[in-house]
C-alpha cells in the first residue's frame, strides 16, 4: 500500500459561538501548529467587537495568520483566502509545523481544499440594480426569483442571505447559467496536504442558541455600537459592503439609521447570528470526513487533543491509514 507523503494539517470548524478560537488556542499549547484563522469578518481591520475577534493578548500569546489583513473598504473573496492560506500553511510545514486553520466560513475551507470555479467577476452595475430591486421588492422576493432560475442554489441559500443570493443572481445574469452549474466545474486536484478534520458540533441547539445572545448583550456592553459609529463615519463604507454585511454589523448600521429601535435591533442582530449558525451546522453535516466534538460535553480539549495526538502520530503510514 502507496505511503502518503504529504505533510500534515488541521481543520478545527464549526458554527459562530462553538469556542473554536479557545480550541484552537488550547490545542496550540499542547502540539506545534501554526494557526490560521477561516473567517471572512475576522480579515478585517477595526471591526473587533462584532467580530468576536480574539483580543490583543490572545493574539500576542496565540498568533494566527489572516486576522487584520484587509480594510472594511475592501472586498475580500474566496480566491482571496485561497492566494493567502496557501503560503501561510507552506511557511508552517517548512518550519517543521503544522497549520491548523481554524474558523466557520465553510465557503473558505471548501474553496482551499477542493478548489474554486471559474466564475465571473463582479458587475457593479448589476449588483447596483440587484440591490436596488431587493430594496422595493425584499430578499424573499429575490430568493423567490432565484428558485425559478436555479433551485439547487436556492435550496443552499437562506432567504435574507443578500450577499449570497446577490451573487448567484449575479451569476446568472452575466452567464446565462444557474451556479450551481458553474460550481460543480471547480478543479478536483490533489490537495497537497493530509487533512485531519475536527467539527465543534453542539448537540442541544438551545444550548447554542443561548451562548449567542448572552455573547452579543456582552458585545453590546463592551461598545459595539462605538464600534460600528466609528465605521460609520468613513464616507467611503457604506450597508452594501462585504464587510458592513456582517452579521451584526448590518443590523447596527440599520439601527444607527434610526429603521430600527434598540429592542428590534438586538432581536434582528441575535436572529441573523442563529440564521448563520444553522447554515454552518448544515454545511458540517455534509462533510462527513470530520470528527465531531460536543463543545457542550466535559473534557473537549482531551478529546480532541487525542484525535491530533494521533493523527500527527500516524505521518509516514500507509495512505488511507
Amino acid at each position: 500500500m502507496p505511503v502518503d507523503h504529504r505533510p500534515l494539517a488541521i481543520f478545527l470548524m464549526g458554527p459562530t459561538a462553538s469556542g473554536k478560537t479557545a480550541s484552537a488556542c488550547e490545542l496550540s499549547e499542547l502540539f506545534p501548529l501554526d494557526l490560521i484563522s477561516v473567517d471572512s469578518a475576522l480579515v478585517y481591520r477595526g471591526m473587533d467587537i462584532g467580530t468576536a475577534k480574539p483580543d490583543a493578548v490572545t493574539l500576542a500569546r496565540y498568533p494566527h495568520s489572516l486576522i487584520d489583513i484587509r480594510d472594511p473598504g475592501q472586498a475580500y473573496s474566496a480566491a482571496d483566502f485561497v492566494a493567502d492560506a496557501l503560503p501561510a500553511m507552506q511557511r508552517a510545514s517548512a518550519q517543521g509545523r503544522v497549520p491548523l486553520l481554524v474558523g466557520g466560513t465553510g465557503l473558505y475551507f471548501r474553496a482551499l481544499q477542493q478548489g474554486l470555479s471559474d466564475l465571473p467577476q463582479a458587475d457593479p452595475a448589476i449588483r447596483a440594480r440587484l440591490a436596488a430591486e431587493a430594496e422595493q421588492s425584499g430578499w424573499p422576493a429575490m430568493h423567490a426569483r432565484l428558485a425559478q432560475r436555479d433551485p439547487v442554489a436556492a435550496t443552499r441559500i437562506g432567504c435574507n442571505d443578500a450577499q449570497r443570493l446577490q451573487r448567484a443572481l449575479e451569476v446568472i445574469e452575466l452567464t446565462g447559467r444557474p451556479l450551481s452549474e458553474l460550481q460543480r466545474g471547480g478543479t478536483t486536484a490533489h490537495f497537497p496536504w493530509r487533512v485531519l478534520k475536527l467539527a465543534l458540533f453542539p448537540a442541544e441547539r438551545g444550548v447554542l442558541h443561548e451562548r449567542i445572545a448572552g455573547r452579543f448583550d456582552a458585545m453590546l456592553a463592551a461598545g459595539f455600537l462605538d464600534e460600528v459609529q466609528v465605521l460609520r463615519a468613513r464616507a467611503d463604507l457604506h450597508a452594501e459592503l462585504p464587510a458592513i454585511r456582517a452579521v451584526g454589523y448590518r443590523q447596527a448600521w440599520q439601527y444607527l439609521d434610526g429603521q430600527t429601535d434598540a429592542a428590534e435591533f438586538r432581536d434582528r442582530a441575535i436572529f441573523a447570528t442563529r440564521q448563520l449558525a444553522k447554515r454552518q451546522i448544515t454545511w458540517l453535516r455534509s462533510d462527513y470526513g470530520a470528527r465531531r466534538f460536543d463543545p457542550d460535553q466535559p473534557g473537549l480539549t482531551a478529546r480532541a487533543a487525542e484525535a491530533v495526538r494521533l493523527f500527527l502520530g500516524c505521518a509516514g503510514q500507509p495512505a488511507g491509514h
